[in-house]
Parts: structure tokens; C-alpha cells; sequence
């Protein structure tokens, strides 16, 4: 039986495929240990107020704080626990294509789109598929980035 590929992941590079014969390194996007703490925060945030709500309705106000300090130590924990393979995921920006994390390999010419969310960069194949770079320091930088590859291998394509 052929071993399942997600069970083999590792983060970092070595998860990374290799750069092609003259294929050059034009940016890196890494997670930023700031924003990774910041988005965990607001997820924290988040679902204090959805529980704080559905406490509220149950006419269980008395256990919101507890239920909130649930949340918060749960996402704290979460976030202690994947902060090591979240901040060793790394996407690379060559001439030719975008290489992640896991095997993830997005060619250039077959981005149909690129999005900011919120922190993260969302990037969209012209088969549909989705690819999310997260926890970036300056995501506008990191997509703008992705454009002016784009643009540049569509002008040598050409």
C-alpha cells in the first residue's frame, strides 16, 4: 500500500520542490511571528463573542467568562502548538512560478487571480484551484509581488 503523501509532510525546505535549470529566486513570503499571534488573537476574539452570544441566548450569561477564558487558553494552546510548522512554510517567487509549501507548485501564466485576506495572500489557479500563503507581514507587498511576476512572464511568453 503507497503510503498517503499528507503523511509525509514535513515543513520547510526540503518539502520544497527543487528550482528548475536557470529559474531564479525572486521573493520569499514567510509567516511573521506577529501577525501569526495577531491573527490567533482575533480568532480568539472571534469566538468569544460568537459564545458570548449563544450564552447570552441560552440565558447563561454567568458562564461567559469562563467560557471566554476557554477560548482564549484553547487558541492560545493551538497557536503554542503549530507555531513552529507555521512559521517554517515558506513560498518562494521565482520567474517562472510560485513554489510552497507540501510539493505546491503554481506556474506563473496559470494565476487567474490574487487576492488579499485580511494578513494572508490567497492566490487562484485558472482550474480554480486555491493556494493560501498565511500570516504574512505585508501581504500588499507579497501580492503586488505576485502581480509583477505575472505581468513580466506574460510579457516573455509572448
Amino acid at each position: 500500500m503507497k503510503r498517503d503523501e499528507v503523511l509525509n509532510y514535513r515543513p520547510g525546505p526540503a518539502s520544497e520542490r527543487p528550482l528548475d535549470d536557470g529559474e531564479t529566486v525572486q521573493a520569499t513570503f514567510t509567516a511573521d511571528r506577529a501577525r501569526y499571534w495577531k491573527d490567533h488573537a482575533a480568532m480568539a476574539a472571534l469566538g468569544s463573542v460568537a459564545i458570548a452570544v449563544v450564552l447570552l441566548y441560552l440565558g447563561k450569561s454567568h458562564q461567559i467568562p469562563i467560557a471566554v477564558g476557554a477560548v482564549f487558553l484553547g487558541l492560545a494552546a493551538r497557536g503554542a502548538f503549530f507555531a513552529s510548522e507555521a512559521r517554517a512554510r515558506r513560498w518562494q517567487l521565482t520567474d517562472r512560478r510560485l513554489i510552497g509549501p507540501q510539493g505546491q507548485s503554481v506556474m506563473l501564466l496559470e494565476i487567474a487571480r490574487v487576492q488579499k485576506l485580511l494578513g494572508d495572500v490567497q492566490v487562484v489557479t485558472k482550474t480554480g484551484a486555491k493556494h493560501l500563503i498565511k500570516h504574512l507581514a505585508d501581504g500588499q507587498a507579497a501580492l503586488d509581488a505576485i502581480e509583477r511576476a505575472r505581468t513580466r512572464r506574460a510579457a516573455v511568453a509572448e
